[in-house]
Order: structure tokens, then C-alpha cells, then sequence
């Protein structure tokens, strides 16, 4: 009898995981993420983040940097000709579009430094732009306003809704 109760005591459970919540996990997951890219040997950028995750089981696959992000470039020199910061980013393979979020920093060759909450970088277009409050700080003025296009370089930029310059000189 109590061996009867033992065996049918017994079940043989095996819990499954949903399909869908395996598509919501990253497919690759980097900690201390570090890439250089160079062009014909010459050092181009060097991006590194605390935390790479890559989504490709995604319809569109992405890249997410939860922990932030940091982009050094070069352009071929010894000493570095810009840089970016965020504290997220997001990057879209198939738009080949970056979405930076939350305390973004640009600091072009000139020492020229944009800041904004939100900033996307279109790869296709070479064009940066955000909808949120900008601040361009530089050695002569600070330039506030809503909306902001420009050149990766932040050579050709514009600011669309300008709501205060001050003339620091």
C-alpha cells in the first residue's frame, strides 16, 4: 500500500517556458563591451559600454546598452577628435538607426559640447537630431531651444526653436 502511494505520489513535471517570453531574452549578452573599428588601419572610434544585449530573435533586431554607453573617435589621429556619452542606447540593425537616452553628451574636434536627454543618430541619412531641449556650449555662447539637426560632426547645425543665446565673451 505505501508503496502504491509512493508511486502515485510521484509526477513527472516539467514546466515550459512560453515561446514568446524566449523571445523577450537577449540572444547575446556582453559585460565590460569594448570594440575598436579602424578603416584601411587607421583608428576610427572605440565604443565600450558595461553591458552589451543583443536581440536578433527580434522582428527587427537590436542592440541594447542598458547600462550606457561611451564612443571615442579618432578620425585616423593619435589623439581624439570627439566623443559621445548616454546612460542608454539603443541601436536598430535593419533602420541602422542609434537612439541615445538619458544625460546624452556630444563633444565635437572644436570643444564644441551638445546636451539633451534625447538624441538619434541616423547612419544612413549622417544626420543627428533630437525633438527635446538642446544645449550647445562652445568658447563664445551658449545656444538653448527645442529641436536640433546637425552633421555628426556638429559642423552644419541648427537648432529649431532657439529660447536663449548667451554671449559668454
Amino acid at each position: 500500500f505505501v508503496l502504491s502511494l509512493i508511486i502515485m505520489s510521484c509526477e513527472n513535471k516539467i514546466d515550459f517556458i512560453p515561446k514568446s517570453d524566449l523571445l523577450t531574452l537577449p540572444s547575446l549578452s556582453v559585460k565590460d563591451f569594448e570594440t575598436v573599428y579602424t578603416d584601411s588601419g587607421r583608428l576610427k572610434l572605440i565604443l565600450s559600454a558595461p553591458l552589451m544585449e543583443e536581440y536578433s530573435n527580434n522582428p527587427t533586431p537590436y542592440y541594447e546598452f542598458m547600462s550606457g554607453i561611451k564612443v571615442v573617435f579618432y578620425d585616423g589621429k593619435k589623439d581624439p577628435s570627439g566623443s559621445v556619452t548616454a546612460k542608454y542606447a539603443k541601436y536598430t540593425k535593419s533602420s541602422n538607426l542609434w537612439e541615445l537616452r538619458d544625460s546624452v553628451v556630444v563633444i565635437n574636434e572644436g570643444n564644441d559640447k551638445l546636451e539633451t536627454e534625447v538624441l538619434y543618430w541616423d547612419e544612413i541619412k549622417n544626420l543627428i537630431y533630437s525633438d527635446r531641449f538642446v544645449k550647445i556650449t562652445n568658447e563664445d555662447q551658449i545656444v538653448m531651444g527645442t529641436g536640433f539637426e546637425s552633421d555628426p560632426k556638429l559642423k552644419k547645425r541648427k537648432i529649431k526653436k532657439v529660447s536663449a543665446t548667451i554671449y559668454l565673451k
